[in-house]
């Protein structure tokens, strides 16, 4: 009851009671670790967890509180061979089979995780649907090891891995891009339009694009319209599009595209429409305005697993180990920002647990030109600085927001500081506008 309460002090007074009255009693032992872990008595606990292997009948719990333990303190082979004890002696129990697959998974033991996960299914520790999702990844993984050295066996790892999850994005592309190799567009094709329709992305779009070597670029753009029709109104579609667009010369197809995404623009949109301004009429003041934009944008889609954010997908979470745990989401700032770890502890987690380095995502880095126009601008006085219309216009404010001057295009090398225009600086008459206006 004291456990239960959460009275540390109680707890361990009766638990001791309890230990001196029947000392070979298991209950006795399970007491005395857990008023131990609540006092945070680590030392405690693991001798009690010790004392319970020398009887068979809490020899499993031992086990499985020592592995606990383990995993706490960061001690990955004390966990490992816990675990690997209790699934001996004990295949059937579902906390050693899920261990025993994600240290393989750490590992990139993808021969063993298939065991794991062959044996976990014997043993009605997962279900099926569950097995195929998992056994796909596995494949996927080890397809992807063995694509630069083995390719023949990638290619029929990568294409059972497709059969088994066709909307697992890496599986896809990897499989389609062998079949391109081996003279089988229409195959690829096929692949890649169910992996879309399942979850579009940006890698599929790409896979699509270059179905055919040597492809040009209104080629490009016509396969992509034929992709992005399963979902018209899908943002990757948008963007896929208008970069096929953009490549091809049609600019005004690619504006049209991102029109509807350019009021409240992704980074990656922004970035679309500063090329796009910057191709098609040379405008590097709009391309710097809209790089600017990009960096304060909301971000992207991105692999995202425990807080972790990844530039390409990885079959192993590094935080909590699990298998299949990323996914193609918008990190939550909230959460994890700038793809921080949630669990401070983890930070200093062994390199044995078999953490693989992640790229953590960063904002898209301004070009030479605008970061020198950012320089400038942040050296020139606030008094006289010029001011940048808003992109979207505060509710009720729209008579203000029209007497705020545009931003003025700054040469890539300024030199001297020129004479400044009229229309770079807010003349005394138009100041008693704006505030005529606010008032």
């Amino acid at each position: 009851v004291a456990i239960g309460a959460g009275d540390a002090r109680a707890a361990k007074k009766f638990a001791a009671d309890a230990r001196r009255l029947a000392p070979r009693e298991p209950l006795a032992l399970l007491l005395a670790a857990q008023s131990a872990q609540l006092s945070g008595d680590r030392d405690g606990a693991e001798q009690s967890f010790r004392a319970m292997l020398e009887a068979p009948e809490t020899r499993l719990l031992g086990l499985h509180g020592l592995y606990v333990e383990a995993r706490r303190s960061g001690d990955a082979p004390g966990a490992r061979t816990f675990a690997a004890a209790a699934a001996a002696q004990a295949p059937a129990l579902a906390w050693a089979g899920q261990a025993a697959l994600e240290f393989c998974s750490a590992d990139a033991d993808w021969p063993g995780a298939l065991a794991t996960l062959e044996r976990n299914l014997r043993n009605k520790l997962m279900s099926k649907a569950e097995y195929r999702r998992q056994r796909a990844v596995v494949l996927t993984a080890r397809a992807l090891a063995l694509d630069e050295g083995e390719r023949e066996t990638a290619r029929a790892l990568s294409w059972e891995a497709v059969k088994l999850a066709p909307d697992l994005v890496p599986a896809a592309v990897l499989a389609a891009r062998h079949l391109v190799e081996t003279g089988a567009p229409r195959k690829a094709a096929r692949i890649l339009e169910n992996a879309w329709s399942a979850n579009p992305h940006p890698d599929i779009a790409d896979a699509y694009a270059y179905l055919k070597p040597g492809a040009s670029a209104r080629e490009r753009l016509a396969r992509m319209h034929t992709l992005v029709r399963a979902k018209p109104a899908h943002i990757e579609g948008a963007l896929a599009l208008a970069r096929a667009a953009i490549d091809a010369h049609e600019f005004t197809l690619a504006r049209a595209t991102l029109a509807p995404f350019t009021e409240q623009p992704t980074r990656r949109a922004a970035m679309l429409m500063a090329e796009l301004e910057e191709t098609e009429h040379a405008d590097v003041g709009r391309a710097r305005e809209w790089t600017t934009r990009a960096l304060a944008a909301a971000r992207d889609p991105a692999w995202t697993a425990d807080g972790y954010v990844s530039d390409t997908w990885l079959p192993v979470s590094p935080v909590s180990l699990r298998l299949d745990a990323f996914t193609w989401m918008v990190p939550v700032a909230a959460i994890a920002p700038q793809g921080a770890l949630i669990d401070a502890g983890r930070a200093n987690a062994p390199p044995a647990m078999g953490a693989p380095a992640l790229a953590v995502e960063k904002p898209p880095p301004p070009p030479a030109s605008a970061q020198a126009t950012s320089d400038r601008a942040a050296a020139i006085p606030p008094a006289t600085r010029p001011a940048t219309r808003p992109a979207t216009r505060p509710s009720g404010g729209g008579r203000i927001a029209e007497a705020i001057i545009p931003l003025v295009k700054v040469p890539d090398d300024p030199g001297p500081e020129p004479e400044r225009p009229a229309s770079a600086t807010v003349s005394v008459a138009g100041w008693r506008r704006f505030f005529e206006l606010l008032a």
